[in-house]
């Protein structure tokens, strides 16, 4: 009986011990969300489907709007690729990056990113195709930096145009995850190099099977023309094929049992790579789509938050869901804020508005001078201050308008004015501008008509000008306080295209490969648009 006895508490005893092993087991498995970024390359924020666009198919970010969040108000602080990316991954506004504040930067070694911090922090960290650029980024030892941890790009496709990149997004996230510990969480930036031009012109109808007909909207600042529409088409084409690659990541993570415990971001650096859209200050250029799902950390999701919420609060955000204190991570205090008291339904912040601006993008101006823009999107306003008004915004007719991407429309409305005398176009994207302007954003998103001396509209744009200011000396801008050509001083990192204008002015005819030959302006043209 005794035997019974001992034998009967052995076997309690060994519950006991193998339920607490069982316990401590399911302690070790991550709590901590695995987060993918998934940022395509110039999109403007109505071309998903999920905000009703009936000419580009979405339907992974639609997935990701209707079970997660899908947010009407999202900005970048800089609408071009380097320091739009350069916002995101380290909180920080434009302006608050010295020379990352500028495109084709020499990035600071003093910056950390949010990813280089999750590497510290027991995650496994990668990405693939495009990351933060262009920027040269070098450790203070003068060795390439891991900003967004390894590169995953080695996996290769054949894409159904030759102007979409053959980086195989979703095989090289795969190759991501088999590289991860079991019980790890994963932080994973998916670059897509989608919809950024070239484009293969007429793709998006013999490919896509799409009418110039589909469109039903054509900016009232470009011709509405069959070019423009074919165009916008090729662009539509390009975003489908990013999105494609989204459906891919989300069917490996839910079949491999991830997807719940994964915050999904997905968005764009930029608007659409057209005039006066990309590399501007409008609402089409920084106004960009955002749609984020967490099934395992969002309350109530299917909702649309018309907060107004910018790039800068990423990275707040995946430090907090990481449970890293972004006071020790040794990073540059963060100025943006974490997104989380929206997942939770809590009202944390006011977020009322968003700041704005630019310095330095691509080259064509004497001394690759930038366009140096503040402004501030407030309720249904767009108040925009222009510093340097002597410069054209788009850069130099006479080295091709370089802060303009070639393509089919830019080089429609150039043409319309040579040989059709048709002016309104050129004005609208690539004329001069005066120093101050204001939009009624809510009647006039394409942002043409400015208000700025209508007697009723003068009170507004004082005080959000007067509030705008305010923030960005609290924020230290150099240009709040007479330093804003530091930005012009700084390295351009491109060095092949360094002073392009001196040297074209100067018969070297250097070739710039991201615009067409007839984009440039002959110099005796010039001399009639200057006047």
């Amino acid at each position: 009986m005794r035997k019974k006895t001992n034998l009967c508490y052995c076997i309690f005893i060994a519950m006991l011990f193998l339920t607490a092993s069982c316990s401590q087991e399911q302690k070790k498995q991550p709590t901590r969300p695995n987060i993918l970024f998934c940022i395509a390359d110039d999109v403007t924020f109505q071309h998903m489907g999920a905000y009703g666009c009936t000419w580009v198919e979405t339907p992974a970010f639609d997935r990701i709007a209707n079970e997660g969040l899908l947010f009407t108000n999202a900005y970048t602080p800089n609408a071009k690729c380097a320091p739009s990316r350069s916002c995101i991954v380290t909180g920080r506004n434009s302006w608050q990056l010295e020379e990352a504040g500028n495109h084709w930067s020499y990035f600071p070694a003093k910056f950390k990113t949010y990813a280089e911090t999750l590497i510290g922090n027991g995650y496994h960290v990668g990405y693939t195709a495009k990351g933060v650029a262009p920027v040269v980024a070098l450790t203070k030892d003068g060795k390439q930096r891991a900003m967004l941890g390894k590169n995953y790009s080695k996996k290769r496709t054949s894409p159904p145009t030759k102007a979409i990149s053959n980086i195989d997004y979703a095989a090289n996230f795969i190759d991501f995850l088999e590289d991860k510990n079991e019980n790890e969480p994963f932080c994973f930036w998916y670059g897509g190099f989608e919809p950024h031009r070239g484009y293969e012109y007429g793709s998006g109808i013999k490919v896509g099977n799409k009418k110039v007909d589909d469109v039903d909207k054509v900016f009232s600042f470009w011709p509405d023309k069959e070019t423009t529409r074919t165009d916008m088409l090729d662009y539509a084409l390009e975003i489908e094929y990013f999105d494609s690659h989204l459906q891919k990541m989300l069917d490996v993570l839910e079949s491999k049992g991830m997807l719940e415990n994964t915050l999904i971001v997905v968005t764009a650096d930029n608007g659409m790579p057209f005039p006066r859209v990309k590399g501007q200050a409008y609402e089409y250029s920084n106004h960009l789509p955002l749609a984020i799902m967490w099934k395992n950390g969002i309350k109530n999701p299917g909702r649309k938050i018309n907060e107004f919420v910018s790039f800068i609060d990423f990275a707040p955000t995946f430090l907090e869901v990481a449970q890293v204190d972004q006071n020790s991570t040794n990073m540059h205090p963060i100025q943006g804020r974490s997104l989380t008291d929206i997942f939770n339904q809590e009202s944390q912040y006011e977020r009322d508005h968003v700041l704005i601006g630019k310095e330095r993008h691509d080259v064509g101006r004497p001394h690759d001078q930038g366009y140096p823009i503040r402004g501030i999107r407030k309720g249904d306003y767009l108040f925009i201050l222009n510093f340097e008004t002597d410069r054209w915004p788009s850069g130099n007719p006479e080295t091709g308008y370089l802060n303009c991407d070639g393509g089919a429309t830019k080089t429609q409305i150039l043409s319309d004015r040579r040989e059709e005398g048709q002016t309104e176009f050129w004005n609208q994207c690539f004329g001069k501008r005066p120093s101050r302007e204001l939009y009624n954003v809510k009647l006039d998103p394409d942002c043409v008509n400015n208000l700025i001396n209508q007697d009723d509209l003068k009170e507004l744009a004082n005080d959000l000008e007067k509030q705008m200011i305010n923030e960005l000396q609290q924020q230290r801008d150099p240009r709040m306080f007479g330093h804003g050509n530091l930005f012009d001083k700084y390295k351009y990192s491109n060095k092949s295209d360094r002073d392009f204008h001196t040297r074209f002015i100067n018969g070297e005819n250097p070739k710039a490969g991201w615009v067409n030959k007839s984009d440039f302006e002959p110099l005796e043209e010039v001399k009639k648009l200057n006047n």
